[in-house]
C-alpha cells in the first residue's frame, strides 16, 4: 500500500513538473512575454501621441504657410499612421486595448493650433514637433530598454529611426527657435 501511494505521488509530481515546463515553454517561445504595466502605459502614451501627431500633421497640410511645413505635415500623417497601425498590431497580440481618441491635454494643444494661421502657425507647429519628437524618442528608447516583449521591442526599434529622421528634418526648418 505504501509503495502504491509512493508511486502515485511520484507520478503526480512528475506529471505536474512536465506540465509546468510545457506551460513555461509555451509562454516563453518567440519572446511571447505578456505586457507589463509599464508596457501598457507606454503603448497608451504612444497611441495618444501618434494620434496627436497625425491630427497636427493634417492641420499643417491645411494651415501651413510654407511649402516645407505643408509637406512635413503630410509626411507626419503618412509615417505616424503606419506607426499607429504597427502599434495596434502589437497591442492586439498582447491583448492591450489602446485608446481610440486623444486625451484632453493633447486635444487642447490641437485646438490651440487650429486657431492659428500663417507664419504663427508654422512657427508653433515646427517648435511643437521638435519638442514632441525629442520627448518621444527618449520615451521610446527607454521603453525599448525596459520591455521584455520581443514584439514590442521590434515595434520600438522599427519606429525610432523614423522619428529621428523627422527630428533631424524639422530641426532644419527656418521656423525653429534658435
Amino acid at each position: 500500500m505504501k509503495i502504491k501511494f509512493l508511486l502515485i505521488t511520484v507520478g503526480l509530481a512528475a506529471t505536474l513538473c512536465i506540465s509546468s515546463q510545457n506551460l513555461f515553454a509555451a509562454e516563453a517561445k518567440d519572446g511571447d512575454v505578456k505586457a507589463t504595466a509599464s508596457d501598457k502605459a507606454f503603448m497608451n502614451k504612444a497611441a495618444i501621441g501618434g494620434m496627436t501627431e497625425i491630427s497636427l500633421g493634417k492641420l499643417a497640410g491645411e494651415k501651413g504657410e510654407s511649402k516645407e511645413v505643408k509637406e512635413f505635415g503630410e509626411k507626419m500623417v503618412t509615417d505616424h499612421t503606419k506607426i499607429a497601425d504597427n502599434l495596434k498590431e502589437v497591442a492586439g497580440k498582447l491583448g492591450v486595448t489602446l485608446p481610440e481618441k486623444i486625451d484632453a491635454t493633447h486635444q487642447a494643444k490641437i485646438d490651440k493650433m487650429e486657431k492659428m494661421s500663417g507664419t504663427a502657425f508654422d512657427s508653433a507647429y515646427v517648435n511643437a514637433m521638435v519638442t514632441a519628437h525629442q520627448k518621444d524618442i527618449a520615451a521610446f528608447e527607454e521603453a525599448g530598454k525596459e520591455t521584455k516583449n520581443e514584439d514590442l521591442k521590434k515595434f520600438i526599434d522599427d519606429s525610432v529611426p523614423t522619428m529621428k529622421e523627422h527630428l533631424e528634418t524639422i530641426k532644419k526648418f527656418s521656423q525653429v527657435k534658435k
